[in-house]
């Protein structure tokens, strides 16, 4: 396997959404290459509640378009990724998590037990309430697969724009799992230029 690794920098400013793909199939260790590197992304605690959804198939694809309100790349990609939040492994993932950090010294006891009982707190909150906070752990690890996928030469796009409920329902997933976004990955069939970007200063508070 053949790749040119970019600098972080590189890849920071050479990645577009691509909406256009070759038809050329993506080989089964680029895609594991991608998920090791969402799988070293940092989360709250250590829970790591990002679970992913390779989808090839042509029949499930041509769904996941019209989930997508027919955005129309979402099929012509040859892989998509549901990216999902594991609500329930997001809070078992905390709980360990917070006993590692405990065990190495990264927390003291009293700084565990806020966390303990923050989490506690968490798993009686509704599901619906909880998704939202667990989804940006998620999302980092969604911009390690962005990122690294240009290593390979490939394109990628984030898919906010879908129906969550009808994911759930296709691949028959319960309300602890919920679709934060799709991925559609390929070779790029396009080489869109840079969007405008406002300047730094307009990002800085006062």
């Amino acid at each position: 396997m053949s790749f040119k690794l970019l600098s972080t920098k590189e890849a920071i400013e050479s990645r577009r959404s691509i909406r256009a793909f070759k038809p050329d199939t993506i080989s089964d260790e680029i895609i594991m290459e991608l998920l090791e590197s969402a799988r070293l992304a940092p989360s709250g605690c250590n829970s790591q509640p990002w679970r992913f959804k390779i989808v090839k198939d042509t029949e499930i694809k041509a769904k996941l378009q019209n989930i997508a309100f027919n955005q129309k790349f979402v099929s012509q990609a040859p892989v998509v990724l549901v990216v999902c939040a594991d609500i329930q492994g997001y809070l078992d993932g905390r709980t360990s998590g917070i006993q590692d950090l405990g065990k190495v010294g990264v927390f003291n006891e009293s700084i565990c037990e806020i966390l303990h009982k923050a989490t506690k707190k968490k798993s009686q909150i509704a599901i619906e309430t909880l998704r939202q906070s667990v989804a940006f752990n998620v999302a980092i690890a969604i911009e390690h697969i962005v990122l690294r996928a240009l290593d390979f030469g490939l394109g990628t796009c984030w898919v906010r724009l879908m129906n969550e409920k009808e994911i759930r329902t296709l691949f028959g997933w319960n309300d602890n799992t919920y679709p934060v976004a799709l991925i559609p990955i390929g070779y790029p069939k396009e080489n869109p230029s840079s969007r405008k970007r406002k300047p730094i200063k307009d990002f800085i508070l006062d």
